[in-house]
């Protein structure tokens, strides 16, 4: 096997990794104030499409996190990303919340249940029959599907949820089409988020909580993977995959030597 590369960049999921329901893990702000003091580049990112980056800023800041929010990323900034590239200036009909709708805006897209150019599919707690039928509807028009992450549960203090994935699929049984989803595991959004840094796979690691999206992610955009045990994965979830992380630890904590400070 080739020997990896030095690590010069570093992101890493958010839930399950750095906070869990609402609460830091222990280490998490030892590993931020270690990334911030090397200089390197990083991103902490989430395929929760709800809060806009400021959002999670102050909630992390909350929680006694600093992150700038330059250094988040979120699956509706992707999405957001890949809209702008395929058609700038589009229309799009959006199900979701403050964090995509912004995201849309930002680069200029109208939002609009007149004939888009997109459905756009995101994270949202309040799922309404109207807009999903509208949507599906749309689609049937010729309306292009798109969705922010597949992400069939999310976690919440009474059990899981169902999430955009879950969504996604009653919208595709509806309509026969298949959604573009921008969110990890496509490493699109990896991609999209080391160029936002001036960074390179090659030299960058990805830390994670989930094999089927941020391991997989971080496998097929060419990055070192961590997976830690602090989230949904248990080491015997992780014998059931095909692939494997580069490293297994328990927790963030166990990660924090290995971001390399400078040499005064």
């Amino acid at each position: 096997m080739a020997e990896r590369k030095a690590i010069k960049s570093w992101l890493t999921d958010m839930d399950g990794v750095l906070i869990h329901e609402g609460t830091p893990i222990p280490g998490a702000d030892a590993f931020i104030k270690r990334l911030r003091d090397s200089g390197m580049p990083f991103l902490v990112l989430t395929n929760n499409s709800i809060y806009t980056a400021r959002d999670l800023h102050a909630r992390l800041m909350r929680m006694g996190l600093d992150v700038p929010v330059a250094n988040i990323w979120t699956s509706a900034l992707a999405t957001a990303q890949f809209l702008d590239d395929q058609r700038p200036r589009g229309t799009a009909y959006v199900i979701g919340e403050a964090g995509l709708t912004t995201a849309l805006h930002d680069i200029g897209y109208v939002l609009t249940d007149h004939d888009p150019d997109y459905v756009v599919l995101g994270e949202t707690r309040t799922y309404s029959f109207e807009a999903l039928t509208k949507a599906i509807r749309l689609i049937n028009a010729g309306a292009r599907f798109i969705c922010t992450n597949p992400d069939e549960t999310g976690p919440s203090a009474e059990g899981p949820l169902p999430a955009t994935g879950s969504v996604a699929a009653l919208i595709t049984k509806a309509t026969g089409k298949a959604p573009y989803f921008a969110g990890k595991p496509n490493p699109l959004m990896m991609r999209t988020g080391l160029n936002a840094i001036g960074a390179h796979s090659e030299t960058s690691a990805m830390i994670g909580d989930r094999m089927d999206t941020d391991v997989l992610a971080g496998l097929e955009a060419g990055m070192q993977t961590f997976l830690v045990l602090t989230g949904l994965t248990t080491i015997v979830d992780m014998d059931r995959y095909p692939f494997r992380p580069s490293t297994v630890v328990d927790s963030i904590a166990d990660l924090v030597d290995l971001v390399d400070l400078p040499t005064s």
